[in-house]
């Protein structure tokens, strides 16, 4: 194995080189606070609207609609709770998968101690949301449908465009977490009805620490943190002015290079199923076949632990997840893997991989060749695989 391969680009991206250069004169020469009035801070302001901008043209929003977070669990928790506790007097029900991140689900687990009432919608054997489904699901004292653009875990992208319409013609205020599909897939929030998206610079080869909330013009916003006037008053706190020229920068790169990116990254993607599929006995494609983020391959590998074979993977330099890296380290299985419809042992067998631009073809080829070995030694030691096999003997004969 030669160097290091990294297909965890789920969990965080390389950042462009361009994106740091862009940062670097605001961590010292540009230093100001973009709050005060004087002339050195009127550079970190004007830096900082020149990114809502290049954020707000990614998905044909508005400026003003663009508000900067620390990130994208700031973000699906502002939303979540400022709709609800800002809507608390028509009604206090809210819609929301059962394959969303946590920064959602675990919202949702606060909103009901706190009064709220959460339908959780099903999910198919390859993680798509039904939208008759949420339809079903309205009632009149609905007030949010939260449901995530694209699967952080399995990689499925939602129908959103057809869930924005049904909230729209039921006056119901949608948002959607796009961390994952945000600078990789085309998103117009105009035209797919979507009132509020949550994104995240880290998951597009931008900085950690900052995202954005998109909230449609009209949305009443009620504020997460309370003290300065920033963000137009409803986001207090001094910004990240780096970490948002960072974002503004990456932006305007995903917008440029979009369509490149996705073409070679689903051509290595498919390369990649095809061979662990075709060569790697026992196992199963997670998640949607054609409706999935263009780096995104996850494979259950039956008969052993996924844990074991991301770590003979480590010790061969190939870097990948089992599951959602805010969820590291928990023993229980993925809740979005479950969901899909996947038993226990299924669900612990599986593998994240997470392609980039970046990723090349010799790459892909020597973690497939390390997956292979890894999955044939792991199984080697397996008692359930042995016992499989001895029931396919008999059967056989």
């Amino acid at each position: 194995m030669n160097g290091k391969i990294y297909l965890d680009n789920a969990a965080t991206t390389d950042m462009d080189p361009d994106v740091l250069e862009a940062m670097l004169p605001y961590f010292k020469a540009q230093y100001g606070n973009p709050s005060s009035i004087h002339g050195l801070a009127k550079y970190a302001r004007d830096a900082r609207e020149h990114a809502r901008a290049s954020v707000a043209e990614l998905i044909n929003a508005e400026p003003k609609e663009i508000y900067f977070t620390s990130g994208g669990t700031e973000s699906d928790n502002w939303a979540l709770k400022s709709v609800a506790f800002g809507n608390r007097p028509r009604g206090s029900h809210i819609i929301v998968s059962k394959i969303e991140h946590h920064a959602v689900m675990n919202t949702c687990e606060f909103l009901e101690k706190n009064g709220f009432e959460v339908t959780y919608l099903d999910v198919d054997e390859f993680g798509t949301v039904d939208p008759e489904d949420v339809r079903k699901a309205i009632r009149p004292e609905t007030t949010l449908i939260s449901v995530m653009y694209a699967n952080n875990e399995i990689g499925t992208i939602e129908p959103i465009s057809e869930i924005g319409k049904i909230a729209r013609e039921h006056g119901i205020l949608f948002h959607t977490d796009a961390v994952q599909a945000f600078g990789h897939v085309s998103i117009d929030v105009k035209r797919e009805n979507i009132d509020m998206l949550s994104a995240s610079a880290h998951k597009m080869y931008g900085p950690k620490g900052v995202g954005v909330l998109y909230v449609r013009e009209g949305v009443k916003l009620e504020p997460l943190m309370h003290g300065g006037a920033q963000e137009r008053g409803v986001r207090a706190g001094t910004e990240n002015v780096p970490g948002i020229v960072g974002m503004g920068k990456a932006a305007e790169i995903a917008k440029r290079d979009m369509d490149e990116r996705m073409a070679k990254e689903s051509e290595l993607r498919d390369h990649m199923i095809g061979r662990i599929l075709g060569e790697v006995p026992f196992t199963k494609l997670n998640g949607h076949s054609t409706q999935r983020l263009s780096g995104n391959v996850n494979i259950a590998f039956s008969f052993i632990e996924g844990e074991s074979v991301l770590m003979l993977l480590n010790h061969k330099g190939v870097f990948v997840s089992t599951g959602s890296a805010c969820a590291s380290g928990s023993l229980d299985p993925s809740h979005v893997l479950l969901a899909i419809g996947l038993e226990h042992e299924a669900a612990h067998g599986s593998i994240r991989f997470t392609l980039s631009y970046k990723t090349t073809r010799a790459e892909v080829d020597e973690a497939v060749d390390a997956v292979k070995e890894a999955v044939e030694r792991l199984r080697a030691m397996s008692p359930l695989y042995a016992d499989h096999l001895k029931r396919m003997n008999k059967t056989e004969v």
